[in-house]
């Protein structure tokens, strides 16, 4: 987690300007020797310059927003003091999974096997000529830079990305292990889902990997459309597709709390609905009927106040969701994905008529 800046840095400079220099010297840059030149290649770029940098340095936001995620669980006291070897065994499990160097052994033998060949079953399907690979007679010939990019640049791109799905997978697993303990739920708590909404909130914290990936997506639509001559539009289920499966990809595995909480519901219904028959009885005994030997205790205070404060106790049970988030957190996550999207709008929107569409659609 430290000299996070340096990092970004060096590894963005062994990344592109190598590129940049080995397309220079072999006349692939922004000349008419290849169709399609170093500079005009928008995915690369955006893949290098914009979600390698923001890959890399989201590993110090997600680290510093999920470790109060995990400590509330035990701050709110959700977990029951007698599972709190469980999850502290779960918390050890994930730590040492995260840092494990076998499996980043692992990850970077999974790049230059199965990352190489598909990269290279990709680029295979090339008819046009570009500043790092010329396909000539069936073959792939690759240019200097496309020495560089195909073994420096994509597998760093890989792995940085790869080690993001690894980080998912153990944050997933995590959560799920949690999720089969038995915790305490309140249904009378007013974030109206048992206690969990934070979890909902948590799902932020990987808003930077969201964008990223918002991003590759943009950059690839954009060198379709500019150097593919296809239409925008024509990639608009394309899109609402990316961005609904990062939605359940990031927020799906929430789903895994809904039979603790849809129960914690059930017993907070039949709990509150017990207890509000003998309140209102009560009720209307002393308040109806006057009779004097109401239970006091029960009604609490000595007007009809304590009537509305139970309506309102069982309202926030009966209201309870049974997943620990709400559509304001949908719509947060799907704007973070779809901002490097707008960029393209100007293609064929004026920016005035962007920004009315935008505002017609939240609004």
């Amino acid at each position: 987690m430290e000299l996070l800046a340096r990092r970004i840095l060096v590894i963005t400079l062994i990344a592109w300007p190598p590129l940049l220099l080995l397309s220079a010297l072999g006349h692939h840059l922004a000349g008419a020797s290849v169709q399609l030149p170093f500079l005009r290649d928008i995915e690369v770029h955006v893949r290098l310059l914009v979600a390698l940098p923001v890959l890399i340095g989201a590993e110090l936001l997600v680290h510093a927003r999920l470790r109060p995620i995990v400590k509330a669980f035990l701050a709110r006291r959700i977990v029951r003091q007698q599972d709190l070897p469980k999850f502290v065994a779960a918390v050890d499990s994930a730590m040492n999974l995260r840092n494990s160097i076998p499996v980043e052994l692992g990850l970077l033998a999974l790049v230059f096997s199965v990352g190489q060949w598909s990269w290279r079953s990709q680029a295979a399907l090339l008819s046009t000529t570009t500043w790092y690979a010329i396909p000539q007679d069936g073959h792939l010939h690759l240019t200097a830079a496309g020495y560089w990019y195909v073994f420096f640049s994509v597998p760093i791109f890989q792995f940085i990305l790869l080690r993001w799905y690894l980080r998912f997978f153990i944050w997933f697993r995590f959560l799920w292990q949690v999720s089969r303990l038995d915790l305490h739920l309140i249904p009378t708590h007013p974030d109206r889902a048992g206690g969990l909404a934070f979890l909902g909130k948590s799902a932020y914290a990987f808003s930077p990997i969201l964008f990223a990936q918002g991003a590759l997506l943009a950059g690839l639509i954009g060198s379709r459309v500019l150097h593919g001559g296809e239409k925008l539009l024509s990639f608009k289920m394309e899109a609402i597709g990316f961005i609904a499966f990062f939605l359940v990809f990031v927020l799906g595995p929430l789903t895994m709390f809904t039979p603790q909480l849809a129960g914690a519901k059930r017993k907070g219904l039949g709990e509150y609905g017990l207890f509000a028959n003998s309140y209102v009885e009560a009720f209307e005994k002393k308040w109806i009927m006057l009779d004097p030997s109401a239970d006091d205790e029960l009604l609490g205070t000595g007007d009809i106040q304590s009537l509305a404060d139970l309506g309102n106790s069982y309202a926030l049970v009966r209201d309870m969701r049974p997943i620990p988030f709400d559509m304001q957190d949908i719509v947060r996550l799907a704007a973070v994905t779809a901002i490097p999207l707008l960029p393209l709008g100007l293609t064929i929107f004026s920016f005035e008529q962007m920004v009315t569409q935008i505002l017609k659609t939240l609004f």
